[in-house]
C-alpha cells in the first residue's frame, strides 16, 4: 500500500518508518530539513516541502495514496491548513492528528475520515497498566471491552486453558499465550523478546512467566486481577 505522511516529528517519523518496515511505500513530508534528514534512510521517500503550499501538494501522487496522515503535532494553524488542502484533493482516506479538543472540532468539520490521539491514547494505556495489577498493555475495543496483556496469575500456572475455567467463571477469553524468549541482537547481547504461541487450544498449558492476552469486559478483567492481591 502507499501512504503519504505529513509531519516527520516523533510520531510521524516513527509511523513512517514502521509502515516502511512492513513493506509499504511511504512518502514522508516535512518543512524541516533536519527532520527529513533524520528519517530519509528509514522510509521510501523523504521530501522537504511546505505542505501549506497547495500548488506543491498537487504534485504529490495523492490519488494513488491509500491514505494520507497529517501528523503535524504543534502548529495548530499549519495542521488545519494542510488538512483542508488535502481534503480538497479527494483523498481516499484522510487521517489527521488531534492537537487539542478545539483542533479536533475544526478538523472534523473539514471532514477527515479519522482523528488520531497519540498522546491521549498512550496516556490511557499507561494509566490502565498502572492501575490494574499485572497488566502490561491494553487496547480499548469499546468503552466497556478491552484486550489486555497480563502476567499469568500464579493460580493458573501449570493448568491447561480448559482447566483455568476463565471463560466459564469470568466470561473472559484467552486469545493467545505470549512467551518471553531470549534472543541475541546484532551485537550478540541477549534480550527478551515476545513470542506469540498462536491460536491456543483447550489443552494448551500455561507456564510460569507466560503472558496471557485476554479479551473481556473491563469489570470482569478487573475482578480476575484483584484475586492476585
Amino acid at each position: 500500500m502507499k501512504y503519504i505522511i505529513v509531519g516527520l516529528g516523533n510520531f510521524g517519523g516513527h509511523l513512517a518508518a514502521r509502515l516502511t518496515s512492513y513493506g509499504h511505500e511511504v512518502i514522508g513530508i516535512d518543512a524541516s530539513e533536519a527532520k527529513v534528514e533524520a528519517v530519509k534512510d528509514k522510509i521510501t521517500h523523504a521530501i522537504v516541502m511546505d505542505a501549506t503550499d497547495a500548488q506543491a501538494v498537487k504534485n504529490l501522487p495523492c490519488k494513488e495514496a491509500d491514505a494520507v496522515i497529517i501528523a503535524i503535532g504543534e502548529d495548530f494553524g499549519a495542521s488545519i491548513m494542510v488538512t483542508a488542502i488535502f481534503k480538497q484533493l479527494n483523498i481516499k482516506r484522510l487521517i489527521s492528528r488531534s492537537i487539542n479538543k478545539i483542533h479536533e472540532t475544526v478538523i472534523q468539520a473539514i471532514g477527515v475520515d479519522e482523528v488520531l490521539h497519540p498522546e491521549e491514547d498512550s496516556a490511557e494505556r499507561m494509566a490502565k497498566s498502572l492501575q490494574m495489577k499485572g497488566v502490561i498493555d491494553s487496547l480499548d475495543v469499546s468503552d466497556d471491552y478491552n484486550i489486555i496483556e497480563v502476567k499469568t496469575p500464579k493460580r493458573y500456572v501449570g493448568l491447561t486453558i480448559s482447566e483455568t475455567k476463565i471463560r466459564q467463571d469470568y466470561h473472559i477469553n484467552i486469545l493467545t499465550v505470549i512467551k518471553m524468549v531470549e534472543k541475541p541482537n546484532i551485537f550478540g547481547v541477549k534480550s527478551k523478546k515476545k513470542k506469540v504461541t498462536g491460536v491456543v487450544t483447550p489443552d494448551t498449558v500455561v507456564e510460569e512467566g507466560d503472558i496471557l492476552l485476554l479479551f473481556g469486559h473491563i469489570n470482569d478483567i478487573q475482578s480476575i486481577l484483584k484475586l492476585e492481591d
